[in-house]
């Protein structure tokens, strides 16, 4: 596997796109361009099935794209951003008011009971955007949201309704599905093009569908894909602490043809972990892993 040290002169360019819709562990937001930069110029439909916060899909806008992922309650925040974007607008002013309607948890610990005793997008889009550091943590036991509030203070409604309508332009070539990622892998063609961002094996075990995750099993997908003219890009575990460890995760020989790291900074859910301590030491570089 070759290891990439340069950017290609052949490279899709696009500019940075830093407007967080969600906030959300292991964000790509503001190295997504970077992440874009290497695929293909030319490539059919763009399918992203771990969607998470929707980053690398939104930076890249692209003209038709499926966007998918397991937890339910997230993927119908994207559905609702794509056919009736003033719903999500409703949702957070109606939670906003919630949230300061009370000294400080107290409005937000009244939203998270809401969402534990009955997940659901509406509760979601809000508690991602407030509660500590957008780390949308589960008990495993049953599922219980257990992020306490963040210390700081979520933004007012009219800046989000600002944001919900520049998603909703950069989205408008995308449709949404709840499903898992091995029949959506499964519907792209020749000349398509998947990015995978799947929970992180070394660190992500806390979030929401990372212990039932099978890293097999995604790898036999994408070599099904491949094997069929489908590009796909993989983002894994790399480089955590400096470079301090490397996180050594068993890949399929010949399956990938391209290896690049790329510099995610400072690690949010380990900020999160060691109770909003400054790291300098724990910065994180992603793997991206390439099949073409």
């Amino acid at each position: 596997m070759q290891l990439d040290l340069f950017m290609r002169n052949d490279c899709v360019k696009v500019h940075p796109f830093r407007t967080q819709l969600l906030k959300w562990v292991g964000n790509k937001q503001r190295f997504a361009h970077e992440i874009v930069s290497y695929f293909p110029i030319e490539f059919g439909t763009y399918f992203e099935p771990f969607l998470g916060s929707g980053a690398v899909l939104g930076t890249l806008a692209p003209k038709k794209a499926i966007g998918s992922d397991v937890f339910k309650p997230l993927l119908e925040v994207w559905q609702t951003l794509s056919r009736d974007p003033q719903a999500l607008c409703e949702w957070y002013s109606e939670r906003f008011e919630i949230y300061w309607s009370e000294e400080k948890p107290a409005g937000y610990e009244r939203i998270k009971a809401s969402f534990n005793s009955n997940p659901n997008a509406a509760d979601l889009l809000f508690l991602c955007r407030s509660c500590y550091g957008g780390v949308i943590r589960f008990r495993k036991a049953d599922g219980y949201m257990s992020t306490p509030c963040g210390v700081h203070s979520p933004i007012n409604p009219d800046s989000f309704k600002k944001r919900v309508e520049t998603w909703h332009r950069r989205m408008k070539g995308a449709i949404f599905f709840h499903d898992d990622f091995g029949p959506i892998m499964e519907q792209a063609k020749k000349g398509d093009i998947i990015y995978c961002d799947p929970p992180y094996t070394h660190s992500q075990s806390i979030l929401y569908g990372s212990q039932s995750f099978d890293l097999a099993r995604l790898l036999e997908k994408i070599d099904l894909c491949k094997s069929r003219g489908v590009r796909v890009a993989l983002s894994i575990d790399g480089i955590k602490k400096s470079g301090n460890m490397i996180c050594d995760i068993p890949l399929p020989d010949g399956l990938f043809e391209r290896e690049i790291f790329v510099n995610c900074g400072r690690s949010m859910l380990r900020r999160f972990q060691m109770e909003g301590t400054t790291l300098e030491t724990e910065e994180v570089k992603d793997r991206l892993l390439l099949t073409y």
